[in-house]
């Protein structure tokens, strides 16, 4: 029953390496010259955004322990598609942390540029909209998306996950952030010491 969820979290372990190469633009450019390195960066870039993302939804909905709130079991909503039921204050609850997280995701992406949010490659560092606040606000947005729909769906396993995903995403942001510095150097530092990385200041 739960093969798919471990089929899942293997998924996105997997993707990490590939996700790294993406990002070693100098170092691949180095290997095979400026243009194919590029291609190269973006393609693996394009690969591993997607099989990530695919594998996250897939930790969501894959079959798992369910749990509910004693004294609010009896509002439910059914969904039928994934043969469950969330219950209303979830809905109430947790759809605020959807809705932010998709916020993020998208105006982070529209502010690089949809091609730039898939490779993994800017030629410049952005640091207006949602980037004036947090250095990665489509990594940020994507936790909390990941923790209100764990809630949502009473996704037991998928809630349980939640420090490894957070680490998961510090990591491929520490990876993303180093080769920025090799890239922009002071330019990327300067920004670094002016603006939070994953979780914005109240």
């Amino acid at each position: 029953m739960y093969i798919w969820f471990i089929i899942a979290v293997l998924g996105i372990i997997l993707s990490i390496p590939l996700y790294f190469l993406s990002v070693d633009h100098l170092k691949l450019q180095e290997k095979y010259g400026k243009q194919k390195g590029l291609k190269i960066a973006k393609i693996f870039g394009l690969i591993s955004g997607y099989i990530f993302f695919l594998f996250w939804i897939a930790i969501w909905i894959s079959p798992q322990p369910r749990y509910t709130i004693p004294f609010i079991q009896d509002i439910l909503i059914l969904v039928p598609i994934l043969n469950i039921s969330i219950p209303i204050l979830h809905l109430i609850i947790f759809l605020p942390f959807i809705i932010i997280g998709a916020w993020l995701g998208i105006m982070g992406a529209k502010e690089v540029s949809l091609k730039v949010a898939e490779t993994h490659y800017t030629g410049k560092i952005i640091t207006t909209g949602p980037y004036s606040f947090i250095r990665h606000p489509q990594y940020f947005g994507g936790l909390l998306a990941h923790i209100g729909i764990s809630f949502l769906l009473s996704a037991w396993y998928s809630f349980l996950f939640t420090p490894i995903m957070i680490g998961i995403i510090y990591l491929i942001s520490w990876k993303e952030e180093k080769e920025l510095i090799k890239e922009f150097g002071k330019v990327y530092e300067n920004y670094r010491r002016k603006v939070p990385m994953l979780f914005p200041r109240f």
